[in-house]
């Protein structure tokens, strides 16, 4: 008997109907407390392995840092320890009851490779409780993340709690606004190579226009969209209150001298003829536009990554944004580092009619 083409399209088309009636009476089971066939599960593990590694092809891991950890332990324990449980707790109860279970990450990350811990991350998996990146295109706070899974499996309850500050014991706990913010932001925990930023030392408006744009979406943050997700208008007002009313400190490390020399010339005159103009003919100066940040004594890496960022049109915020970005698309690598490493040896200036309490 010959086959022919009506008969296989009469085939087909009767296994798609019988395929769509079956899924119609319901007999395919969608419950989770069943859990999957043996075959189903190797299957969909097998082809999430298959596609993560294909998606990482070609990939540049970039070097990681010890700066990177903090941000990223925070914003584990907010947005994965819900499901994954840390050091500092275990799995919830009502995660064991996912289909897919959560895995252990600290028997699981080691099967992975950098490039492919980062797909992972940034696009989440399908078909389970891993959701993408709450900002895709922020490829650097995922690379925070990746940094600090990679250092995850050797992490015990203490040196978890040092990262992520005070959030791992208490990142669910009401009524606490400000000091969760200082699980990231207490200025004695920001040296160097932190991409968190200092709060202490900025003007209220500064604070509050951050704030919404983060709300907003204007100003795109992974880590940010989630940490203030629950706040109101008048909590993040509030926010900005307080932290404008704490003046800034000293901090006693600096950059090399090399460096200085660069970053003070483009902060103090700029460079004319790259049409850079002098950063300090807006920041840090008297009389500031109260919309403007005050740079000085932030962390060197902190401003490096936020100028990478507008050099991009990455970073968005403020009624202001487009003058940055168009500064910084002029400024070089070597720029960057230096104008960073200045602004960070600088003495941090005290907002106006703040409080002189240290915190």
């Amino acid at each position: 008997m010959v086959i022919g083409w009506k008969q296989t399209t009469v085939l087909v088309l009767g296994a798609a109907v019988a395929g769509l009636f079956i899924a119609w009476s319901g007999l395919i089971g969608i419950s989770a407390s069943t859990g999957h066939w043996k075959v189903t599960d190797w299957f969909l593990h097998w082809a999430m392995r298959s596609s993560v590694r294909t998606a990482a092809i070609g990939t540049e891991v970039p070097p990681f840092h010890d700066g990177m950890l903090p941000m990223a332990a925070g914003h584990f324990e907010r947005g994965c320890a819900i499901c994954h449980g840390s050091p500092a707790m275990p799995s919830p109860a009502i995660a064991r009851g996912m289909l897919p279970v959560p895995p252990d990450l600290k028997t699981v990350i080691p099967g992975w490779t950098d490039a492919e811990l980062f797909q992972i991350v940034q696009h989440g998996v399908r078909f389970t409780g891993m959701p993408s990146w709450p900002v895709t295109e922020r490829e650097d706070e995922v690379w925070a993340m990746v940094a600090f899974l990679r250092r995850y499996p050797e992490l015990d309850a203490s040196s978890y709690g040092r990262l992520a500050g005070h959030a791992a014991s208490s990142a669910h706990e009401p009524g606490r606004t400000p000091e969760t913010c200082n699980d990231c932001h207490a200025p004695d925990q920001l040296d160097r190579d932190s991409l968190i930023p200092r709060l202490d030392g900025q003007s209220q408006t500064y604070l509050r226009d951050s704030l919404a744009a983060y709300a907003e979406g204007t100003r795109r943050s992974g880590i940010m969209a989630v940490a203030i997700q629950s706040l109101t208008e008048r909590e993040r007002d509030a926010l900005a209150l307080h932290f404008a009313e704490k003046s800034a400190f000293d901090l006693q490390t600096g950059p090399p001298p090399a460096q200085v020399g660069r970053g003070e010339q483009i902060a103090r005159f700029g460079d004319p003829g790259r049409r850079i103009p002098a950063c300090l003919s807006c920041h840090d100066r008297e009389n500031a536009n109260p919309a403007y940040p005050r740079l000085s004594g932030q962390p060197a890496t902190y401003l490096a990554a936020q100028l990478r960022l507008f050099a991009d049109a990455r970073r968005g915020g403020g009624p202001y944004r487009a003058l940055m970005e168009r500064v910084a698309a002029n400024l070089d690598e070597q720029d960057i580092d230096a104008v960073a490493g200045y602004f960070f040896a600088r003495k941090p200036i005290a907002v106006e009619g703040a409080s002189r309490s240290g915190n």
